[in-house]
């Protein structure tokens, strides 16, 4: 009896690996990636996760799903969909307009969606991300749901390869699920670096971000989970700082996620700093 237990517990992890590791969900030099590849750029037509270790650290993560939704944007596909479920939004709150515009991100670009419940959501973005006018949709997600499972992430990964958009699911956990996630990320604020002219100003915001699943093909620094980079915010997108000092002489610049204007982030923005 343990044995067959034991074998059908084997079979069972041979089926998930198999499933996470299927063609379809692997990179593609084939698949789109933007026109101007930048500082953690990835192929259109992959699912995301974007994790948070707690609801305070949102700010961080909600920029950078946003962010990367940006660098999504062409003239064939000019929308991003932002959807969140009622109850949070009263909890999170919503990307700020005028952060938004400030940061690229026209107000006419960006749909803001708010189902009632993760059953709604779910059919939300599978029916977004079918459209071919949407390039990238973000759920901001701020808790654990039975019906967000394996299946659920299947089915989301292989409509982003049929359609060529981008979902990002952000999320909030130390826990991770299996999922068909082709890329996951883990970001976490860091304390920024002081601005030269004076020492007790605030500086850049800066974030630690762990690919723990999937590659960007420009690795900084490995760790036993995954890629590393450290990165500042600045006016012209993300700037890979020093990783290995915290006193570093300044970033290294490098190129913005978009195209031409730097990416967009939300109200909560001043969390990540």
């Amino acid at each position: 009896m343990l044995g067959n237990k034991i074998t059908t517990l084997e079979t069972l992890r041979q089926q998930i690996t198999a499933l996470e590791t299927s063609p379809l969900l692997k990179d593609d030099p084939a698949v789109a990636r933007p026109a101007s590849p930048g500082l953690l750029a990835t192929p259109r037509g992959a699912l995301h996760e974007v994790f948070a270790d707690t609801l305070t650290e949102s700010g961080a993560a909600l920029g950078f799903a946003l962010a990367q939704a940006r660098g999504m944007l062409e003239a064939g596909r000019p929308a991003v969909l932002f959807l969140q479920l009622q109850s949070d939004t009263l909890e999170l709150g919503l990307p700020y307009g005028l952060g938004l515009k400030s940061f690229g991100l026209e107000a006419e670009q960006i749909v803001f969606v708010r189902p009632q419940t993760i059953v709604e959501l779910l059919w939300a973005i599978e029916e977004a991300i079918a459209c071919r006018a949407v390039a990238a949709v973000v759920a901001d997600i701020a808790r654990p749901h039975k019906a967000l499972d394996f299946t659920a992430s299947r089915r989301l990964a292989l409509r982003c390869a049929a359609s060529g958009g981008s979902i990002f699911l952000v999320r909030y956990a130390r826990d991770r699920e299996a999922s068909a996630a082709r890329y996951r990320w883990r970001i976490t604020p860091q304390l920024s670096r002081s601005p030269p002219f004076d020492e007790r100003a605030p500086g850049l915001p800066r974030w630690r971000v762990r690919l723990e699943k999937g590659s960007v093909g420009k690795r900084r620094k490995m760790s036993a989970d995954g890629e590393e980079f450290l990165v500042d915010w600045t006016e012209d997108g993300f700037s890979l700082a020093n990783i290995d000092s915290a006193k570093d002489a300044g970033p290294a610049r490098a190129a913005a996620l978009s195209d031409a204007a730097p990416a967009a982030l939300g109200d909560r923005l001043s969390e990540a700093g």
